[in-house]
């Protein structure tokens, strides 16, 4: 059984009053939780690794549970996005592990969530950024909540380790104005729409 000990946890919350325009009524919250964990697949090919995505779903849950707590709650959550940046000794499957244990546990902890989760996972260096990708829990297509935040440990990771990371906000973009599926049309049936 493949082991990912956890070196390090950070949680960052983001409270976005304006963009240029004028303040909404009330400020739009964005929030990132990001584990840096060993990579027991670094510097050799492994055939088969999705057996590893099932070692990982505690974490998956905990980094959730601080997430919503750290948002205040999942009242108002309504977009998430989860995404891996994997030392110089992995590879991008490596941080394809995180789909199953990252998604599911939002999913699980904010109840009906019907899109898909967002993802996006590299190789990196230490101290590299990673762009994770946000969108509506429950219509993939509300263009107000396309979004990204940017997310980096200065630290990490090392060429042995995997940064993880889930992202949730309350709220679309400040200011959206693009037009297409408003968050009041959202029927929630398909993940769609």
């Amino acid at each position: 059984m493949p082991d990912f000990p956890l070196r390090k946890l950070s949680v960052t919350v983001e409270e976005i009053c304006h963009e240029g325009g004028p303040p909404p009524a009330t400020p739009r919250l964005r929030g990132a939780v990001l584990a840096v964990v060993k990579n027991p697949f670094a510097g050799g090919y492994t055939p088969d690794l999705q057996a590893a995505m099932e070692d990982l779903r505690p974490l998956g849950l905990m980094m959730t549970d601080r997430l919503i707590a750290a948002l205040g709650g999942p009242d108002g959550i309504d977009s998430y996005g989860k995404g891996a940046l994997v030392g110089a000794a992995g590879e991008s499957e490596h941080g394809a592990l995180w789909h199953v244990p990252g998604g599911y546990a939002m999913r699980e902890r904010l109840g009906e969530s019907r899109a898909i989760v967002p993802s996006a996972m590299k190789v990196g260096p230490l101290g590299g950024s990673l762009d994770v990708p946000l969108g509506h829990i429950n219509a993939a297509y509300v263009r107000s909540h396309f979004d990204a935040m940017t997310v980096w440990v200065p630290d990490g990771p090392k060429p042995d380790e995997i940064v993880l990371a889930l992202a949730m906000a309350k709220g679309g973009r400040i200011h959206s104005r693009m037009g297409g599926l408003e968050v009041w049309q959202v029927t929630g049936e398909d993940g769609l729409r």
